[in-house]
């Protein structure tokens, strides 16, 4: 694999050139009369290999000429070092052979296509650079996450796709039927795809002190803006014992692990994104200073004075009360603390109603984590413990307690204080990629009027 030759190279670098065989597909070909090179990858690596073939060596070659961009072949050589070149080492070909050719209406033989064109393509987009240097990183995010909470005392539980509530209560949810559906169908009550694994994760929380659940949500929100999707993967963490300021804790533990694992692991994909997508060219800049420094906080009523004597002309008004736009929020963390920002204590109106209710009786005890380039990256809160506030914060927001009384039957049965959030793993891979869309941060995207597949 390309990859182990790039692991190798350190050990293998005094050593004697030895052979090779490396399998992949042809990014591209150039040969003159005497000699050809074919720019290899075969997925282990974002960078490739160089295959070196001399035609004058071996005349059977002249075949391998006409190899296009997107054929696949089986190279058998020598590597060579090649200390003084652009890259560590080439191979030098002994044989080449043609394992699958490639049409001539391959729609990416051009060295560049715009993210827009490439969405319709997602089958096909993976084995461009920017896309394979995006799902290498989403890997790297999604495996940092899993070890991180793992550290931490986590347990991972598989929380239900298919769901009887509404999560958040705000009813941008997606129904489940079959076409011979009875009164309250296959189920016997009505039945969505989840917003949200909170909910289900909460007991376990409860039961095991610290849970989390990690897989894909799905939100029936007529949005079309660069942050929304109507299937996205959320990260939920919920645990016992812990206040606004336990879980503003873990959330920061957690998105700067992830951040230096990305750049630590993910260093020439990362350098590809500063360079070629990110417009101010100071991704890397902005990422390390994620890891290295500690999160600014503020309470939404600060944040609210200060937007309203910013005198920006925005978009959408400011005024206490109202929830924050994403340019309010960007504005925040991109012009005011230059970093990311835990905005505190929203009023009460605009978050969920399970977030447990302050002493002033007006606000939350609620978090959002607003990060340059995306706005709102994390949202969470303690969770109200107290089973009566609990009641009548449903009944003030028209939630029916019997819709949702297992959920507050954790109330009654040895409450504790809790807290939890919740971390959108393509917002995420947005904020790490400077990749401006989420169409671009998922494999197959889910969006209103978008069903590529």
């Amino acid at each position: 694999m390309i990859h182990d030759k790039y692991i190798d190279i350190a050990e293998l670098a005094d050593t004697p050139s030895g052979a090779v065989r490396i399998r992949g597909y042809v990014r591209s070909n150039r040969a003159n009369a005497h000699v050809g090179f074919i720019d290899l990858n075969d997925g282990t690596r974002f960078s490739g290999v160089q295959v070196v073939y001399d035609l004058d060596a071996h005349p059977e070659f002249a075949a391998a000429t006409k190899y296009p961009t997107g054929s696949s072949i089986d190279v058998a050589g020598q590597l060579v070092f090649t200390p003084d070149a652009k890259q560590p080492f080439e191979v030098r070909a002994d044989v080449i052979e043609l394992v699958g050719d490639c049409d001539s209406d391959f729609p990416m033989q051009k060295k560049r296509h715009s993210l827009e064109f490439l969405r319709d393509l997602p089958h096909l987009r993976v084995r461009t650079n920017t896309f394979s240097a995006l799902f290498r990183v989403r890997n790297v995010l999604s495996m940092a996450i899993h070890e991180h909470l793992q550290s931490q005392g986590f347990m991972w539980v598989s929380t239900p796709i298919l769901t009887g509530n509404d999560a958040e209560g705000a009813g941008e949810t997606f129904g489940v039927t079959t076409d011979s559906d009875a009164e309250g169908g296959f189920f016997g009550k009505p039945t969505v795809l989840t917003v949200s694994g909170q909910l289900h994760v909460e007991p376990f929380a409860l039961a095991f002190d610290r849970a989390y659940t990690f897989g894909p949500t799905f939100r029936a929100e007529n949005s079309n803006t660069t942050t929304h999707a109507a299937e996205f993967w959320m990260v939920e963490p919920e645990m016992s014992y812990a206040d606004l300021d336990d879980d503003m804790r873990v959330m920061e533990s957690l998105v700067r692990h992830c951040v230096a694992a990305v750049l630590d692991r993910c260093a020439e994909e990362i350098q590809f994104f500063n360079d070629r997508i990110d417009e101010t060219h100071t991704l890397t800049e902005r990422l390390t200073a994620t890891r290295d420094t500690p999160f600014r906080r503020m309470t939404y009523t600060e944040g609210v004075e200060i937007l309203e004597k910013s005198g920006k002309d925005f978009k959408y008004p400011v005024k206490w009360g109202l929830d924050l736009k994403t340019e309010h929020e960007r504005y925040l963390c991109e012009e005011v603390v230059r970093g990311p920002l835990f905005l505190t204590d929203y009023p009460k109106e605009i978050k969920a109603f399970y977030m447990r209710l302050n002493d002033d009786g007006k606000t939350a005890a609620a978090c959002d984590l607003l990060v340059p380039g995306v706005g709102e990256l994390i949202g969470g809160s303690q969770r109200e413990e107290r089973y009566d506030v609990l009641l009548a914060r449903m009944n003030e927001v028209g939630i029916s307690p019997e819709t949702l009384s297992w959920y507050a039957d954790l109330r009654r049965f040895g409450s504790v204080p809790h807290s939890g959030f919740g971390l959108g793993l393509e917002r995420f891979l947005l904020y790490v990629t400077a990749i401006g869309n989420i169409r671009d941060a998922i494999p197959y995207a889910r969006t209103p009027g978008q069903m590529a597949f």
